[in-house]
């Protein structure tokens, strides 16, 4: 049996990995890929990288096609685009960008340490109003919200 971990350990050995600031390079430098947010529409809407799309893991795959009612035209229409896949701290990424890579995307990222690491750089990102959001106010809203029953049973 595999383990999530197993699961993106083993995507991570086919998929290429950006830093948080050879994105910042990139964006720097005038290029402009498609920053693809794979996080879920709640998650997207309280903090996000300015610029980026948001197509959820869920659906990435039928979005990423014609004739769905997912498709997103921008990733249907093209496998060559330069895309930076993004998720809170780069594992569901990374399992996005393999899938991309299956379904013949030839360009596609993942951000490694994902917005977490952007947030870490003190990289500019916003919230669904388009408003700045600062580094400190960001590195709350990205803490991970574990409730009890979801931890490990602890054993005795």
């Amino acid at each position: 049996m595999k383990l999530y971990t197993d699961l993106v350990a083993d995507a991570l050995t086919r998929v290429r990995e950006i830093q948080p600031w050879d994105l910042r390079n990139l964006l720097a430098s005038g290029r402009e890929p498609v920053l693809l947010d794979v996080r879920e529409p709640s998650e997207f809407a309280i903090l996000r990288i300015p610029g980026s799309i948001n197509v959820p893991r869920g659906i990435l795959e039928q979005s990423c096609e014609w004739d769905y009612d997912e498709t997103m035209p921008l990733l249907a229409s093209s496998r060559e685009l330069d895309i930076v896949v993004i998720c809170r701290s780069g594992y569901r990424s990374a399992l996005a960008a393999d899938v991309m890579q299956q379904m013949g995307f030839t360009s596609v990222v993942s951000l490694k340490t994902g917005v977490r690491g952007w947030n870490d750089l003190e990289q500019p990102l916003e919230n669904a109003a388009s408003d700045p959001v600062d580094a400190d106010t960001a590195e709350g809203l990205l803490v991970s919200r574990l409730r009890p029953e979801q931890r490990k049973p602890k054993v005795s």
